[in-house]
């Protein structure tokens, strides 16, 4: 298979010092960068669906299997001391990751959607009740929605929805608003997967708990592209996703302040989270186990832990500069091409760009992309409410990571300027 490639280069604005990284060097980490597209050196720009995996992870994955794969915290065998040792040794990996106070604050789940759930499921069943108020804002991802739409519905109580301005942010003032009394917890995107706006955290953590209610962050499109520290963000609850920070899918990670956490039922129930079982009652161990019965995804985790230490090694600041660098060179190629309308114009944009090609679906400029060996999101992106709100039913995202390069957007341009020769002749 041919292994042609776009030449690496950087941004006329950034060679001052960004990136601070070996480019080629962090680009000949990944195998599948090599591969083709219809002939074409393939352009990966679809980063905030999933990302691609490095040489290291797919080693930590496979050595998993070679030597020491075995189920976790049941056995007093090698194996198993081997295994259990490797599943806590990334826990506490993940643990500096996000700056917890303790590995105990970290669970293991599939990944955002279900760490939302867990908290909605757990948490939310227990706390909320009928007239209570769950606050959102009108960027979320469905993952973030659909469950507090759920467990209002259940338990009488209400959804809140915190507007965006015309810039496709959500201010603070507005945030302020919407909260009262009654409300119990908000649950806001630390990143838009569509626009990529950044959230004020910190400052919606004070806000929430200027009221008595806790925050939940979606951090799904915010773990790979910026320093994160849960301490200094104030939030109660973050979730994100392993497989969109360079890990494998299936795992993620909920983590929660050690007293919320103690004071929360199990969600889900099975083997691994009892000290005692009878037929009348049973007894369930302390966070975090209490929260990941059953047989745990090993391979998964000792995945993540390795795909956090290239990220950690890479230095999470060198890529949040270099992504910001190419966030910047790409509006600005994009904004020259006739017809193309970007969506929203946040003051802080992490990675993720979103945009309509007036009078081509957007479907239609996917698969024209496509031949080109350039790969985007197209669609609702999992955020109909916004869509709605945008008045357009899809959308076409382009969004970035590590390895991508300055090249590889003149190539998305090229092929959008395609698209519309073809479209709209």
């Amino acid at each position: 298979m041919s292994t042609a490639s776009l030449e690496v280069a950087e941004p006329e604005h950034s060679r001052s010092g960004v990136p601070s990284f070996d480019l080629e060097a962090v680009r000949a980490q990944f195998p599948i960068l090599k591969e083709t597209v219809r002939g074409r050196p393939l352009v990966y720009l679809d980063n905030a669906a999933t990302t691609q995996k490095p040489e290291r992870v797919i080693a930590a994955v496979a050595d998993c299997y070679r030597h020491f794969y075995a189920n976790v915290a049941r056995g007093v065998h090698t194996l198993a001391e081997r295994a259990t040792d490797a599943f806590e040794t990334a826990r506490r990996t993940v643990a500096r990751f996000v700056g917890a106070e303790s590995a105990d604050e970290i669970v293991f789940v599939r990944g955002t959607t279900e760490a939302i759930n867990l908290v909605a499921g757990s948490w939310g069943h227990a706390n909320v009740g009928p007239g209570d108020e769950i606050l959102i804002t009108a960027l979320e991802h469905h993952a973030n929605l659909i469950p507090w739409q759920r467990l209002c519905a259940e338990k009488g109580a209400k959804l809140v929805v915190a507007p965006t301005n015309v810039r496709g942010e959500v201010p603070l003032e507005a945030f302020e608003e919407q909260l009262s009394k009654r409300t119990r917890l908000a649950a806001v995107a630390h990143v838009s997967n569509v626009l990529g706006t950044v959230l004020p955290i910190a400052e919606m953590a004070e806000r929430a708990h200027a009221v008595g209610a806790l925050l939940l962050v979606d951090g799904a499109q915010a773990a790979p592209h910026v320093n994160l520290d849960v301490r200094t963000l104030g939030c109660d609850f973050y979730a994100f996703s392993g497989h969109k920070v360079y890990g494998p899918s299936g795992i993620g990670v909920l983590w929660a302040r050690r007293e919320v956490l103690a004071a929360m039922p199990p969600w889900q129930t099975g083997g691994g989270i009892v000290t005692r079982v009878t037929f009348e009652e049973s007894e369930y161990v302390d966070p975090p186990s209490r929260f990941e019965p059953g047989t745990l995804n090993l391979e998964g985790v000792v995945g993540l832990g390795a795909a956090l230490e290239f990220l950690g090694e890479i230095g999470r600041e060198n890529v949040a500069n270099w992504e910001s660098s190419l966030v910047e060179y790409a509006l600005d190629r994009l904004e020259m091409i006739p017809h193309l309308r970007l969506l929203g114009a946040p003051k802080e944009r992490a990675s993720a760009i979103s945009f309509v090609l007036e009078g081509v679906h957007s479907h239609d400029v996917g698969t024209v992309l496509d031949t080109q060996g350039v790969a985007v999101r197209v669609g609702h992106l999992c955020a109909q409410p916004l869509m709605a709100g945008l008045g357009i039913a899809t959308a076409v995202r382009v969004s970035f990571a590590c390895y991508n390069t300055v090249a590889e957007i003149d190539a998305l341009a090229s092929g959008l300027r395609k698209a519309r020769e073809i479209f709209l002749r």
